[in-house]
């Protein structure tokens, strides 16, 4: 039996009974479900507990991507969104917002499982690491602290969802090293059959926004042409925008 505690939102009752009854028998037994923003908003304000949402975004008193925004305030949890939403336009939106991933309707029930789980996985790796010594990983104009799970720009603490943060840790940690988009996905995301290069792409483009002065040229996280990115430890001049 799972112990992970699970939101899933959708206005579709049936979609929520389908995805209740799959994840239940994957061994899920704590499973909220709610048919409204408000009502998946008020959840996450009031239990501390939850370790994965799954996210529809057509919901009738919010749009999901809106909602997204909301949570991202309150918890860095993944959030997976479930949607019927397929072009590319809406992925983009989707993990441009704070989501970690992105599946769409219809789909493989052993899809929805495996994407649960991986995500899972990696949250609970860095939920369980000792906070006591916290392991910095500092380059000046911003700092990773992986014990606490902090991003520091310039001194000052940044909002970093847990996938933005897992993926910037791995680069830091492996600097100057050339990686493809899918060795990206399979170290962060761990799914790397199933993957999606426009996430890590997104999310990519997330970080440069975060630290870098002049995030459409990139000097941190560059790219390599054809083959993927590199990062390149900035030094104490000002690589970073200022807080």
């Amino acid at each position: 039996m799972r112990n992970e505690q699970l939101l899933l939102v959708d206005d579709e009752k049936g979609i929520l009974t389908m995805l209740e009854t799959l994840l239940r028998k994957e061994g899920f037994q704590r499973i909220m479900t709610a048919t409204t923003a408000a009502e998946a908003l008020q959840y996450v304000k009031t239990s501390s507990a939850i370790e994965l949402i799954l996210l529809d975004v057509m919901l009738p008193d919010m749009d999901g991507f809106e909602l997204c925004q909301q949570i991202r305030k309150l918890t860095s949890v993944p959030i997976l969104f479930v949607s019927a939403r397929t072009g590319d336009l809406d992925k983009v939106m989707g993990l441009g917002f704070g989501g970690d991933d992105y599946i769409t309707k219809p789909f493989h029930p052993m899809e929805v499982v495996a994407r649960v789980n991986a995500q899972l996985r990696r949250h609970n790796v860095y939920k369980s690491k000792p906070r006591a010594k916290p392991q910095l990983l500092d380059f000046g104009v911003f700092a990773v602290n992986k014990g606490s799970g902090q991003l520091l720009v310039n001194g000052a603490e940044t909002a970093c969802p847990a996938k933005e943060f897992e993926l910037l840790t791995f680069l830091c940690e492996h600097p100057n090293q050339v990686f493809t988009a899918m060795q990206l996905y399979d170290q962060v995301w761990g799914t790397a059959l199933m993957g999606d290069e426009k996430t890590v792409v997104i999310h990519i483009s997330r970080l440069r926004k975060k630290i870098e002065l002049d995030a459409a040229n990139p000097r941190i996280i560059v790219n390599i042409r054809g083959i993927g990115y590199r990062f390149m430890p900035p030094s104490n001049q000002g690589d970073a925008h200022e807080s």
